[in-house]
């Protein structure tokens, strides 16, 4: 990472940064990319960093954020909120119940994939 968390915008470009990288077809949690940025009981932050991506470009793909247990937390920040489960079908991730199916299989830990 290269920017200091000093302050609120580097630590949401920081969690934006991460996001932009879990790859199509793959989800990760809230807690997981806090705990890649340094703070490991920050997740309510990120789900908060999620809802203040409008017009941040590059796009943030926030869809593929979900909580640990694999739930839609943030559906309702989309409009209409079933687009969060299509944006995640559409990648070919399995959602029922407003849960992902087969999160084991989908999940995506910065912190394994990346070098941080």
């Amino acid at each position: 990472m290269k920017t200091p968390l000093k302050d609120k915008d580097n630590i949401y470009e920081a969690i934006f940064e991460i996001v932009r990288l879990i790859p199509k077809g793959r989800v990760t949690s809230y807690g997981a990319v806090a705990a890649a940025i340094g703070a490991a009981s920050g997740a309510r932050m990120v789900g908060y960093a999620m809802n203040h991506t409008t017009g941040v470009r590059p796009k943030v793909p926030v869809h593929r954020v979900v909580n640990s247990k694999g739930l839609l937390t943030g559906k309702h920040h989309f409009s209409p909120p079933e687009k969060m489960q299509q944006l995640l079908e559409k990648e070919g991730i399995l959602v029922k119940n407003d849960q992902v199916q087969d999160l084991e299989k989908v999940y995506w830990d910065p912190m394994k994939e990346l070098t941080i």
